[in-house]
């Protein structure tokens, strides 16, 4: 699939762009059914490639929940597929150019009853220290339905035009930088989605979610794009390569 002139102009104007059934609901069905024991997997052992942040302050005795599990796609063969997939690396080209590796994949697991909300952010505001230039860009793919009841996405059309804005310190082990406010702090547009849609958005657009007190899960994994050499540190591991040159200088893929 690759995006029309109307939803890069879409991108370019709000910081972010809905692809509708870019992937089958049944693919989504397969993944879910991979990642559903996901929770009591690495509560039992969490392996030294992925970092695991829980849901902090569940009532006792209920069961631990994950929040974010970042390096997805060294638990779930789908997840690393669909990151090395033309469905999604095609998009990608339009947005950053030819040269494309994997910055980082995230799940975000926002389970029934238990997911709490994710203030206002940029995610340059994490990212800034690792990076030169912020010409990230995510691709949020949905697990589940999301919408309002379950803490679908909201965004604020046109915010990444702004700049980078200062981030407060939160007191949280996952989410540890945000933009002052609640839920109801910015003009934000609610993205409800289905399994298989996906969400493009540039790094500096400003976006967060609310609860899900719903009986229903909204999973979704995020894929994070950059060009080669755009980290500040060392190069990413040469499996994060997935498309066009694997270095600043110009190395080519072998």
């Amino acid at each position: 699939m690759a995006l029309t002139e109307s939803h890069l102009a879409s991108y370019q104007t709000d910081g972010f762009v809905l692809c509708r059934a870019l992937f089958d609901p049944e693919h989504m069905r397969d993944l879910a059914a991979e990642i559903d024991n996901l929770h009591e997997r690495m509560a039992e052992r969490e392996p030294p490639e992925v970092h695991v942040s829980w849901e902090e302050g569940q009532p006792a005795g209920r069961p631990p929940r994950i929040r974010q599990l970042m390096h997805s796609q060294c638990v779930s063969p789908i997840i690393d597929d669909i990151s090395r997939s033309n469905e999604v690396l095609d998009i990608v080209e339009q947005m950053i150019g030819p040269d494309i590796m994997l910055f980082h994949s995230k799940l975000m697991m926002k389970s029934a009853h238990d997911g709490t909300w994710t203030a206002w952010h940029q995610d340059w505001g994490y990212w800034q220290h690792l990076s030169h230039e912020p010409t990230h860009v995510n691709c949020m793919l949905s697990i589940d339905p999301a919408n309002e009841s379950n803490g679908a996405v909201r965004f604020v059309p046109g915010s990444h035009k702004a700049g980078a804005s200062d981030h407060i310190e939160v007191n949280s082990k996952s989410f540890n930088k945000a933009l002052p406010g609640d839920l109801d702090a910015y003009d934000a547009q609610l993205i409800e989605t289905e399994p298989g849609d996906a969400l493009f958005f540039n790094c500096m657009v400003v976006h967060g979610s609310g609860r899900n007190d719903s009986p229903d899960h909204r999973r979704a994994n995020t894929f994070a794009f950059d060009r080669p050499g755009n980290m500040k540190a060392d190069a990413l591991p040469a499996d994060y390569h997935r498309r066009g040159r694997r270095d600043a200088d110009g190395s080519a893929a072998s």
